[in-house]
């Protein structure tokens, strides 16, 4: 009897939880044991029913950790896979870019070889075309006076011709012309000398004369031949050298370009290796984790499954208990008349609104809990009406917290993505300030090596026109020294050569004879001379003293020999020192040239660059700085939710549960059941 009571009082715990509720009327003549059979019954189907939710939920959860299993293992497959092929591609984009690197150091450097022979080729070419100017100068020079000296040779008035300057010029072109004969050199020098005991043949002389201009004109035209071949042969090496610059140039500019991309290519495979080594850890450890989480659920589920097992066992028992006929005919026998049942099942209107008047009181203070108690509290009240707002206040409520659970959500998506994000950007300025200092620091040396290649140049070209000056200044010293003795070789040549018409006539050497006219006739008719006065004694030559005279000119002439030998041996010495230090100083000039050009250009690149970074710093911080103001909002807007959610969610459960209490109240459920049943309990113990 007391184990019945116990299992009796049980029950009536059960049957006592706030979400039970049944719409049934209860007749205050029912017979209980009936009414708590039905209860039990009732129990066992929703333990029942929710036994199969639970299966249903657990099979999707399991179903969830099996294609879990699989996205991340695909994952991590895909990871693992990915990996050594970003390496690969990472080695193979290096080996480019020391390629790339080896390719423009060559082209730089036949670019380098081909400007240097376009200026040595402009140097020769300069050289070659101011030694053509002087050559024909002095061809037309020397050409303009021969042709001045036929005219007036022609024309009668030799006379006037020798004392104007193209006379010396030709005079100065004789004396220098190897080609010409001894005898044809001494009648044009005679002729040019004024000598008046000289009176040349004009026929011969025109001839000499008109055979060296043909001999000029053939030399001019033989250097103007050569100096056009000269300039066409300059002219197709500079437009092959042009095209192999522009060539190169052109090839330099792609590989610097496609050497920028494959670096960028490879840092952000750099990047990409790394983050997607990063997301193989997290994803190896999220498995883990959501293994253990799912033999965790599946041991929670058993341990479910058996609990409602003994539960649906130990409400399979109660009912047979309470259905056994011998139960039944012992209830009628110690059970007091149903007028007097101590489970007292008949509820009024007036207890129901009671009672779900003090659930709603303590469920909370919103305004439309408020409302609902008003409801209650009048006399005349349409429990329908009432149950129908608790639904939409239940609706409301559960709407209130799926829009919390779906504001928590973003909330904390947003700050996840957001803080990533600000990490990125904070890495980005990192990697922006170093690379600016860095080139900062770059732009600062060039600078510096800047300064010092144009200083350089400038003290060279300084040095080039000091020397061209200095050559200038020797070379009119030797000229004028050349031209100086040259003509004191050709006075004392007269000298000597008068002295030895007097004292050694063999040694003479006569001028040509010149057409005398014919003056016997006139000597026939003169009368004879007086005898002649008395005179001194017969002459005698000074034949020791005139040979030391001869000798001292023919010292004289081998002293200006010696003197014009070595002042011809020292200015081609000094014309070729001069022109080493020329094309030495034009190759220096054009490395400096090139080096300052190209440290030019990687300034120029390196300051583009220091400025492109700067930009984009600019850029990546106002990124940043919105990213934190967003950030900041997303605080202002989720902090308060996030820290009450768990407490909003309590109260708003709470409430959830206190409406369907007071719903089931209203539709007709008894609590008052659950205080009859814990007396009688306090009685029998």
């Amino acid at each position: 009897m007391a184990f019945t009571r116990a299992i009796f009082a049980s029950v009536l715990l059960l049957v006592a939880q706030p979400i039970a509720a049944y719409k049934e009327e209860v007749a205050v003549s029912a017979n209980p044991i009936r009414k708590v059979v039905s209860m039990l019954q009732a129990m066992e189907k929703k333990v029942t029913a929710e036994g199969e939710k639970e299966k249903d939920l657990f099979d999707k959860f399991m179903c969830y950790c099996k294609n879990g299993d699989e996205m991340l293992g695909k994952s991590i497959s895909d990871a693992e896979t990915k990996m050594p092929q970003l390496t690969s591609d990472i080695e193979e984009g290096e080996a480019q870019v020391k390629q790339l690197k080896e390719d423009l150091k060559s082209h730089q450097t036949d670019r380098a070889a081909a400007k240097a022979a376009m200026a040595e080729a402009t140097s020769i070419r300069e050289k070659e075309a101011a030694a053509y100017a002087a050559v024909k100068a002095e061809l037309d020079a020397n050409i303009a006076a021969v042709a001045k000296a036929v005219a007036a040779i022609e024309k009668g008035m030799a006379g006037s011709f020798l004392q104007t300057g193209d006379a010396q010029i030709l005079k100065k072109l004789v004396l220098a012309q190897n080609s010409l004969e001894d005898a044809d050199r001494e009648e044009l020098t005679a002729f040019l000398t004024g000598s008046q005991s000289y009176a040349p043949a004009s026929g011969q002389i025109t001839g000499i004369l008109k055979q060296m201009q043909d001999t000029m004109n053939a030399s001019l035209a033989d250097s103007t031949k050569a100096e056009n071949e000269a300039i066409t042969a300059y002219e197709g090496l500079m437009a092959a050298k042009t095209k192999e610059v522009e060539a190169l140039t052109a090839s330099i500019e792609e590989k610097m370009v496609r050497l920028g991309e494959l670096q960028v290519e490879i840092v952000e495979m750099k990047e990409d290796l790394d983050d997607t080594g990063k997301q193989l850890i997290e994803d190896k450890k999220f498995l883990g984790d959501l293994g253990k989480n799912c033999a965790l659920k599946t041991e929670e589920h058993q341990s479910n499954m058996k609990l409602r097992s003994e539960e649906l066992v130990a409400l399979a028992d109660t009912i047979k208990i309470l259905n056994d006929d011998d139960a039944l005919e012992l209830f009628k026998k110690t059970l007091p008349a149903s007028s007097a049942s101590f489970v007292q099942m008949q509820v009024s209107r007036e207890n129901q609104r009671q009672q779900a008047l003090a659930v709603i009181r303590q469920a909370g203070k919103r305004p439309e809990l408020n409302f609902l108690a008003l409801a209650l509290q009048g006399k005349k009240i349409d429990f329908s009406k009432v149950i129908k707002m608790i639904d939409e206040m239940v609706a409301t409520l559960k709407a209130e917290q799926q829009d919390d659970n779906d504001k928590k959500e973003y909330c904390e998506m947003q700050f996840d993505t957001a803080d990533d994000k600000k990490k990125g950007l904070e890495r980005s300025i990192s990697n922006l300030e170093k690379a600016i200092a860095k080139e900062k620091e770059g732009v600062a040396t060039l600078s510096d090596e800047i300064k010092a290649l144009q200083k350089g140049i400038s003290d060279l070209d300084k040095s080039v026109a000091e020397a061209t000056e200095q050559r200038k200044e020797e070379n009119a010293d030797y000229t004028e020294l050349m031209a100086n003795d040259a003509a004191a070789k050709e006075l004392l040549g007269f000298a000597k050569n008068r002295l030895n018409k007097f004292y050694n006539p063999k040694l003479y050497k006569a001028p040509p004879k010149a057409v005398l006219a014919d003056v016997s006739a006139h000597d026939a008719n003169r009368a004879a001379p007086p005898p002649p006065p008395e005179t001194a004694a017969a002459f005698s030559k000074k034949s020791e003293e005139s040979n030391g005279v001869i000798a001292m000119i023919d010292l004289m002439v081998k002293d200006l020999d010696k003197e014009m030998t070595e002042a011809k041996t020292t200015e081609s010495n000094a014309q070729e020192d001069y022109e080493q230090t020329m094309k030495d100083s034009a190759e220096k000039r054009a490395e400096d040239t090139k080096a300052l050009a190209d440290k030019e250009k990687a300034k120029a690149q390196l300051s583009a660059d220091m400025e492109a970074h700067t930009e984009e710093k600019a850029a990546t911080t106002k990124t940043l700085m919105a990213t934190l103001e967003y950030i900041q909002s997303l605080h202002a807007e989720c902090d308060w939710l996030l820290q009450y959610f768990e407490v909003r969610k309590e109260a708003r459960a709470g409430e959830i549960e206190s409406l369907k209490t007071a719903k089931a109240v209203l539709s007709g459920a008894d609590f008052s059941l659950i205080e009859t049943a814990r007396r009688s309990l306090r009685g029998h113990a």
